[in-house]
């Protein structure tokens, strides 16, 4: 891992009315790094992603990525730095084949940089590379199927492939395994780890702690908007905080 963080929030804050729904939170996330967060529901996980990815601006506190200020960026600005997310509900064009879908971000302006004047069956043949990085079988019919047709567990993984048609390097993800049967989940975690072991660096907001914990490097633990706990993934659960915030306070 890098000793220079990729990306650096500083006392990040969003009130929405007199709700503080993200409470000054601070991290550090260093490259080749996958950093879990978890909470309750509620807790402001989902609003975090906003904030860093420009889907919402802060009320207070800074974003830093590789050193460069992005605070209220515009989600496309931050995309073309090399920042992609994947969202809970996959929201694929269900008409269009599935490595189709993949052809689309291919024309983005940051894919557009690696790219370079490659026409359309070039990006075909990449999307086909893609499906195949998160688990199609290239030669089978499932990439050539509309998405509207493909089980839950393909469609989160053409979530992710969709992140990786972007070129990015920092894919944020929300709930990746949410929904999944237990067996569509397990066969998610090898591609994630593959995919890291190639340098990818994750930020993984997870309920789903056994996947999560397989993954994490390190986890950090938010309630009511705030950074309650920092830890590896084996010893986050035994912060009293954490135990707390799940578990009630008459967990001993």
């Amino acid at each position: 891992m890098s000793k220079q963080p990729i990306l650096k929030v500083v006392e990040l804050s969003k009130n929405f009315g007199g709700v503080r729904a993200v409470d000054k939170v601070n991290f550090e996330l260093y490259k080749g790094e996958v950093l879990g967060i978890i909470g309750p529901n509620g807790s402001g996980k989902t609003t975090l992603i906003n904030l860093i990815t420009g889907f919402i601006k802060p009320s207070s506190g800074k974003v830093y990525f590789k050193d460069k200020d992005i605070t209220g960026f515009p989600p496309h600005k931050i995309v073309d730095l090399g920042i992609a997310r994947t969202f809970q509900i996959p929201r694929p064009f269900l008409t269009l084949p599935a490595y189709k879908n993949l052809v689309i971000p291919l024309y983005s302006r940051r894919a557009r940089k690696f790219l370079g004047g490659g026409g359309l069956g070039e990006r075909e043949t990449v999307a086909m590379d893609l499906v195949e990085d998160v688990g199609f079988e290239r030669t089978s019919t499932v990439p050539y199927k509309p998405a509207a047709a493909l089980p839950h567990g393909y469609l989160k993984r053409l979530e992710l492939a969709r992140c990786l048609a972007l070129r990015p390097e920092l894919i944020i993800s929300d709930e990746l395994f949410s929904g999944l049967s237990a067996a569509e989940a397990a066969s998610i975690v090898p591609v994630v780890e593959k995919l890291n072991m190639k340098g990818m660096t994750f930020i993984l907001i997870e309920h789903r702690l056994r996947e999560l914990f397989r993954l994490a490097t390190r986890v950090i633990a938010l309630e009511e908007g705030k950074k309650i706990a920092e830890a590896p993934p084996h010893e986050i659960l035994n912060v009293e905080k954490v135990k707390e915030a799940y578990l009630g306070t008459e967990v001993v």
